[in-house]
């Protein structure tokens, strides 16, 4: 059997969890292979909205296991406060919901570490959402991270406190600033305790097993293409791989067992924080991107950046993940724009190019746009391709043409059974 993989193709926020949520049935096992707590999928059905930050998406659907794979980084307080929201929701999820031994946690200090080199960036802030990302991926490759089974073995307090005394020496070299640690490690070491109760396992031992008993595998991915550490906008990216080279090491299995890859791109663009953002709108079509499309972050609440769709960007992030089809999300949000834009190209002052340049901040670039018809229709009603207004089926169609890729899901609004299926 292979593992499929379903990843976000611009700087997050593309709507994985609904995807997720809604292909989940067709799989045995999601597995969530990196990024941590900075991640917010949100999922809509029932009437309810649920926002998750490191439990897999597929958490909703029964009979399924969800993994947090070895690549992920777990805060246990954010988990907690999820399991909690899961048990309010009467999801039984003890004996579905499974925890890799090798994943790295984030201590406290992970997070004031964060905090402390934000701050001191001033007007260069990467706009980190301050979970401890990036320090515990720090500790990771620098060899002296703890990692969930370390909770397990009887050195764990003298391993604990001998990070917490190097995190509070680098907090030295950065302006104080104020806050009560006690009161976080006292929270931090109860959600450890109740992490006990979950089923902690060996990842790529388990899914090895999985995988020859037929077991049917959907890995997650969290963040988007475009903040990968190694091909993003560097270095306003996030700390992990996203791209579906990332599932492999995340999740522990061999290159040889990937299948399908799914792309999900939003309609149009948003990003969040700072960084290059080539087809940004800082004008009126931005706002009421902003506005009809509610984009403001499942994680840190602020407000996203909008912009248009941009071709050459997708291009890349296509190719470097080998995608085999795409998810197309919030097609709804732009029923109120009379004229849709796309950036077709770049123009970095030699004529028009798709290439993504090593460097987005050091060139002097032009975007170059196409411009198609609106259909100021309402589109949330829709169940069919066919049903879909001619210009609607025209964007789209010139989408795929571009990005050499077929758009096999359409999603025309947040609920669960907002989705278009295309044979």
């Amino acid at each position: 059997m292979t593992v499929d993989v379903l990843l976000g193709l611009q700087w997050g926020d593309e709507g994985k969890g609904k995807i997720v949520d809604y292909l989940a049935p067709n799989y045995d096992i999601i597995g969530r292979f990196q990024g941590g707590p900075n991640a917010g999928h949100t999922l809509k059905f029932g009437g309810q909205k649920f926002v998750l930050h490191t439990v897999p998406s597929g958490i909703f659907r029964p009979g399924i296991e969800n993994i947090i794979g070895s690549g992920v980084v777990v805060d246990p307080i954010t988990l907690c406060e999820e399991l909690a929201l899961l048990e309010g929701a009467n999801v039984d999820y003890a004996d579905r919901l499974l925890l890799a031994r090798q994943a790295h946690l984030i201590l406290p200090t992970h997070r004031l570490l964060d905090k402390a080199s934000e701050l001191s960036k001033g007007a260069d802030k990467i706009g980190s959402t301050l979970r401890g990302i990036g320090p515990t991926y720090m500790d990771k490759t620098g060899r002296n991270g703890l990692r969930v089974g370390d909770y397990f073995r009887p050195n764990f307090q003298e391993k604990y406190q001998e990070l917490k005394k190097k995190h509070l020496g680098l907090l030295k070299i950065y302006p104080a600033f104020s806050y009560d640690l006690e009161k976080s490690e006292e929270a931090w070491m109860e959600s450890m305790e109740k992490l006990r109760d979950l089923r902690v396992i060996d990842c790529a031992y388990h899914l090895r097993g999985a995988l020859k008993s037929g077991k049917r595998v959907l890995a997650e991915g969290a963040q988007g293409s475009m903040l990968d550490i190694n091909f993003g906008t560097y270095p306003f990216v996030t700390s992990s791989t996203t791209l579906t080279a990332g599932v492999c090491i995340g999740l522990g299995i061999p290159p040889s067992v990937i299948g399908e890859v799914i792309g999900i791109t939003k309609a149009y663009c948003t990003r969040v924080g700072s960084g290059p953002f080539p087809s940004e709108l800082n004008d009126a079509d931005g706002e009421r991107l902003r506005k009809f499309g509610s984009e403001f972050g499942a994680t840190t609440g602020r407000p996203r950046r909008c912009g248009w769709l941009d071709v050459p960007q997708l291009r890349y992030t296509i190719m470097l993940n080998g995608v085999t089809q795409l998810a197309l999300t919030k097609v709804d949000v732009l029923d109120h724009f009379e004229e849709i834009k796309v950036v077709s190209n770049y123009d970095f002052g030699n004529g028009p190019t798709d290439q993504v340049p090593f460097d987005y901040t050091g060139e002097e670039l032009t975007t170059l746009m196409e411009t198609h018809t609106g259909w100021h229709t309402a589109l949330s009603d829709v169940t069919t391709y066919e049903g879909l207004p001619s210009a609607t089926r025209s964007y789209i169609d010139s989408l795929e043409r571009s990005l050499e890729t077929k758009i096999s899901m359409i999603s025309t609004g947040p609920e669960r059974d907002k989705l278009i299926l295309r044979p």
